[in-house]
């Protein structure tokens, strides 16, 4: 299917608008007047709403985005309380078959549970001042007869504790023993000076300027002894 130059497309909670950027050319050497041409490419905007889809809308979105090629690029604005780890894990599936190395997740403004799990899973993080993020251990219930109650359960918490990990703790965002508090029932709450900490968040959006997460920490620190 041909993407037209501008499209939307809505499910039930989350919107996606795909962008033409047409060819540019970019200077490598300017004394020697050397110039590459960059193709045009599309832009990929998903808005995240939370992850609790009960119609079919969602699968236009998913179907869209699988029509990307190697020079796209998705950008994914996250406003989300959680919701179905299954949909979350169907974005990461997609985000890691078409767009690997080539996302881009804002956390406009809040992402937690499913959400900061998202959030998560992107190359390059931003956030505002005053974005928060929550981790805590997903919820489930089940039904059906008893003597297959426990090994569905059994099955469904290591694949997802897997999950998890690969998300939080193998990439540094958690220590391994956060984690297990987290699995016990502890929640945890982040500000904006804590993802950058923690390298969650890797640039902040500061005014009308995208500044790293690193020069953000020691801007707060300067003001911190302003004030003191």
């Amino acid at each position: 299917m041909e993407v037209r130059k501008n499209s939307e497309i809505s499910s039930e909670l989350h919107t996606l608008f795909v962008r033409m950027v047409p060819e540019s050319k970019h200077v490598i050497d300017r004394k020697k007047n050397i110039y590459q041409w960059r193709p045009k490419y599309r832009v990929f905007t998903l808005y995240i709403e939370r992850f609790k889809e009960l119609k079919r809308g969602l699968h236009s979105v998913f179907n869209e985005l699988r029509q990307a090629k190697r020079e796209d690029y998705l950008e994914i604005r996250i406003n989300s309380g959680g919701g179905s780890v299954n949909e979350g894990i169907q974005f990461y599936n997609l985000m890691r078959e078409k767009f690997h190395g080539r996302t881009c997740a804002y956390l406009d403004n809040h992402g937690y549970s499913m959400g900061a799990l998202l959030f998560c899973m992107a190359d390059k993080r931003v956030v505002y001042p005053y974005s928060d993020l929550m981790f805590h251990n997903y919820a489930s219930s089940v039904s059906g007869k008893g003597g297959e109650l426990k090994a569905r359960l059994e099955h469904r918490d290591r694949l997802l504790r897997t999950f998890f990990k690969e998300m939080i703790v193998q990439k540094g965002f958690l220590s391994s023993d956060e984690f297990d508090e987290m699995v016990i029932g502890r929640d945890f709450w982040m500000d904006v000076e804590e993802m950058c900490r923690r390298g969650i968040a890797t640039h902040v959006i500061v005014e009308n300027r995208e500044i790293k997460a690193k020069k953000y920490l020691k801007l707060i620190k300067e003001e911190k002894k302003e004030e003191a």
